[in-house]
C-alpha cells in the first residue's frame, strides 16, 4: 500500500459526508497528533486545499453529495497537488487500480484506522 513520502508535517484532510464517521476520524487523528481539516463534500475540500497548502494527506469517501464524488476529487487532487498522499474509501464500491489516480490507495470500509495511522507515520519518518 505504500506511496511516495509526503512533504510537510502531519496534516490530513478528511472528506466524508456522514457526520459521525467524519467526527470519529477527526477525533482519532487529532488524538494521534495530526492537524486535521474536515469537509463534507468535494467542493468544501477543494476550498480547504486551496487555502491550506500544508495538507499532505487526503482521505476521501467515494459517495457524497455535491458537484463531484470522492473519486473525481482524488483525480483533481492528484492533478493539482501531486505530492499529496491519497486514500479513497468506500463501503459500497470496489475500485481497481485503473479507477484510481496514480499513487492512490483504496481502502474498503470498514477499515482499521490504526493500520492506516501506522502506514502514514511510516511515510512521515
Amino acid at each position: 500500500m505504500g506511496q511516495g513520502k509526503p512533504i510537510g508535517d502531519k496534516t490530513i484532510l478528511i472528506v466524508e459526508d456522514e457526520p459521525l464517521i467524519r467526527m470519529d476520524l477527526v477525533d482519532f487523528f487529532e488524538d494521534s497528533g495530526w492537524r486535521v481539516y474536515e469537509a463534507e463534500n468535494a467542493d468544501d475540500a477543494i476550498v480547504l486545499l486551496e487555502g491550506h497548502k500544508e495538507v499532505r494527506v487526503v482521505l476521501t469517501d467515494v459517495e457524497m453529495p455535491g458537484s463531484m464524488n470522492g473519486l473525481r476529487l482524488a483525480h483533481y487532487v492528484r492533478d493539482r497537488f501531486p505530492p499529496t498522499t491519497l486514500y479513497v474509501v468506500s463501503g459500497r464500491m470496489k475500485l481497481t487500480m485503473d479507477d484510481l489516480p496514480e499513487q492512490t490507495t483504496f481502502l474498503p470500509k470498514p477499515f482499521n484506522p490504526y493500520v492506516l495511522l501506522r502506514e502514514l507515520d511510516a511515510l512521515q519518518a
